[in-house]
């Protein structure tokens, strides 16, 4: 199902504001409060809105330095890949795992309160799977959310 200007505008209102009552976004939206109801109910069937969840500041959380570790495999058999993202996805501290292509096979977002702890994800928690063969560690000095699909 496509979706239309009052599906969009509920999607925009709840991706700057996910914690909106069902009350507030019927009335901003000029729509009744069961049909509002109904349609984030349908977005959410329909697997448009996955989830909600609360956007934790790593650095209020006493975790201030960011970083990207790239990571490459020496094999890339779809049981390795696997299991290396399900391994990375759990580690401490990992924020999002990207599989992506190119010269890199991972993208691996951390979190973390200094720099001794970030050596300890990469020798402690990365190089100690076979199918890894290298890392490259790139501080984040600053990160900003995009514009977002709407």
């Amino acid at each position: 199902m496509p979706i239309d200007d009052i599906d969009a505008a509920i999607l925009r209102i709840l991706s700057v504001d996910a914690d909106v009552s069902n009350t507030a976004l019927a009335r901003r939206l000029e729509i009744a409060e069961s049909t509002c109801a109904h349609r984030v109910r349908a977005l959410r069937a329909r697997g448009v809105i996955r989830d909600t969840r609360a956007r934790i500041d790593p650095v209020a959380m006493g975790f201030p330095l960011q970083a990207m570790i790239r990571v490459r495999l020496t094999n890339h058999t779809p049981a390795n890949v696997r299991s290396l993202a399900d391994a990375l996805a759990e580690t401490p501290r990992v924020l999002q795992v990207f599989h992506v292509a190119g010269a890199d096979d991972f993208l691996v977002h951390v979190a973390v309160q200094d720099t001794a702890a970030l050596r300890d994800i990469v020798l402690e928690h990365i190089t100690v799977h076979p199918v890894v063969r290298a890392t490259e560690t790139q501080l984040i000095f600053d990160l900003r959310d995009g514009r977002g699909l709407l």
